[in-house]
């Protein structure tokens, strides 16, 4: 497989294969994981295929990530993709990005407060 230059902060240059996980945005909200699938097993190994939905609502967010069986398969798989009009949308594929650690308490303050308040508004 011919691997990507990636230019690193001293000015020198490495060369970095693909790894097999792909992020895969703008989606319509209609998309199931079965179609995803099949979209990407056109261009090689489909490991996994996940829409990611909404935990309250349950409704698609509009994007999901694809697992190929190689890296070969997951450069194929960019090429082909990124760009491509899917059910009227543009196509957003690339490599996924590690998911980042975050905070549980992302929310702000812990234990209970604000429970039970109504909505109050300006005055």
């Amino acid at each position: 497989m011919q691997g990507m230059l990636h230019r690193l902060s001293d000015g020198s240059e490495e060369e970095v294969t693909v790894g097999t996980k792909l992020y895969v945005g703008s989606l319509p909200y209609t998309t199931t994981d079965q179609q995803l699938q099949e979209l990407f097993a056109q261009h090689g190994t489909v490991s996994s295929a996940k829409v990611i939905s909404d935990r309250y609502t349950g409704r698609s967010r509009g994007f999901g990530f694809v697992e190929m069986a190689t890296s070969e398969d997951a450069q194929k798989a960019i090429a082909a993709l990124n760009g491509t009009q899917y059910e009227g949308r543009a196509l957003v594929v690339n490599e996924a990005k590690p998911q980042e650690k975050r905070e549980r308490s992302s929310w702000g303050g812990g234990g209970g407060e604000g429970g039970g308040r109504g909505g109050g508004g300006r005055r």
